[in-house]
């Protein structure tokens, strides 16, 4: 008899995610919204159920999981001269990649075409442009409560950043208050767990949707298209998504991961053969966490000390997802390119400056949720509601098609993980020497 760990491969989550999203195109196409409305408020119940349950996780896992974070990795004099290191060049890079995310997104605008249902999104209320001086005052919390309440998430992260560099400075005292976050985030880990088991229902219903409503006939460059040929645009449109986010994790391992191994003089194949067995475990498995003992063991045997290696990875998993970071801002400048194309008046165009200030949001929420399945949904969700974007609509619109996205973004997140222990080896002046006692 199996255990629950080993099911049958059929009964795992990416092949029960892929029949979902494979049942979702094609009932969504056989029931289209304006001859079945039952049906496309079926589908819409299953995905906005599902989103529901993913914003429930926001506050307590983000606030549990940051001030943790840093309670445990803060203290820089703690951690030593090599903790510095790590923690500077996963800025980089990530910051990096957060560009890298906003060029492609610019340039190829995955967004303009896709349908966004803004039906169930209520209306918002149109306000004067806020100065630069008005958004930044904005990140400073000035109610806690009020703030996690109405969703307003930026504010909430800076608490969570100011209270987890308070703890690390009250010592004996505050153990027993990071012991409570600690526990915290170890149930908000679980809950996310049980709810990310409804997975693959949220993508049949949100693909379902999509597709019903796409079929029922929209307008696209002034000819009409109903059924069968409006869901072949729609799934066109998605292929540009997925096809804008490889081709983003592509520039970012050509521009920034191979430049790096130059640097390093580490051989480009000697390290992707090194590290292909985690890659292609995180690939098809679509989680950094199955290929994090393979990826420990690899980065040892290709030369990074343990020590460096045990303590690189940990931290990199919460503080250098490269693949989840580009990823961040592709996929809510796609959200706000597909509503401006709904509704241009109540969402405009973002403004350049208004893409920096979200940079510098994925900037802060982007760190310390390792570990939870489909985490960009949860910070993408929490960020772009402070940028007055649908963000349950534009969650189902990316739901339909995350796992293959997540797939490749993941594997990227081990990749990059992978050459932060060599740079920080390289850096330290110990990658390639032998273990010994002084350094185990």
């Amino acid at each position: 008899m199996l255990s629950p760990n080993r099911r049958p491969w059929y009964l795992r989550s990416t092949p029960l995610i892929f029949i979902g999203l494979l049942l979702g195109i094609i009932l969504g196409g056989f029931f289209p919204s304006d001859q079945y409305p039952w049906a496309y408020q079926f589908f819409k119940f299953l995905s906005k159920a599902f989103i529901s349950l993913i914003k429930s996780l926001i506050i307590p896992l983000l606030v549990s999981t940051i001030i943790i974070g840093i309670a445990q990795t803060g203290d820089i004099k703690a951690v030593g001269r090599m903790g510095g290191k790590a923690l500077i060049y996963f800025e980089i890079v990530t910051t990096i990649a957060l560009f890298i995310g906003l060029g492609v997104a610019n340039w190829i605008q995955p967004g303009k075409n896709l349908p966004l249902d803004l039906s169930g999104h209520s209306a918002v209320v149109l306000s004067q442009a806020k100065s630069g001086w008005d958004i930044l005052l904005h990140a400073f919390p000035s109610n806690f409560y009020k703030h996690a309440v109405e969703g307003d998430i930026l504010p909430v992260v800076i608490f969570a950043v100011l209270f987890g560099i308070a703890l690390t400075r009250v010592g004996e005292k505050g153990k027993s208050i990071t012991a409570f976050f600690d526990s915290v985030a170890q149930v908000m880990f679980k809950y996310t767990d049980m709810v990310m088991t409804l997975t693959p229902l949220g993508v049949f219903g949100a693909m379902a949707y999509n597709v019903s409503h796409m079929a029922a006939g929209h307008q696209v460059g002034g000819v009409f298209l109903q059924g069968w040929p409006a869901v072949g645009h729609l799934l066109k449109q998605y292929s540009v998504l997925v096809g804008s986010l490889y081709f983003a994790l592509f520039i970012l391992f050509i521009l920034v991961f191979v430049p790096i191994m130059w640097i390093c003089k580490v051989k480009v194949f000697s390290f992707l053969k090194a590290i292909s067995d985690p890659v292609i475990t995180a690939f098809s498995t679509a989680s950094s966490e199955s290929a994090l003992p393979k990826l420990l063991e690899s980065m040892v045997r290709f030369g990074v000390p343990r020590r460096v290696a045990s303590f690189v990875i940990p931290t990199g998993y919460s503080f250098n997802l490269d693949g989840s970071t580009l990823y961040l801002v592709l996929a809510s400048l796609t959200i706000a390119q597909a509503a401006h194309a709904a509704d241009p008046v109540t969402f405009p165009a973002m403004s350049l400056g208004t893409q920096f200030m979200m940079v510098f949001a994925f900037m802060l929420t982007s760190k310390g949720v390792a570990g939870v399945p489909r985490a960009t949904l949860v910070i993408i969700a929490a960020t772009i509601a402070s940028f007055q974007l649908p963000g349950e609509a534009g969650i189902a619109m990316l739901l339909a098609v995350d796992e293959i996205m997540d797939m490749a973004r993941t594997a990227i997140n081990v990749m990059g993980n992978g050459l932060a222990t060599v740079v920080i080896a390289k850096w330290e002046g110990v990658l390639g020497q032998p273990e010994t006692s002084d350094n185990i």
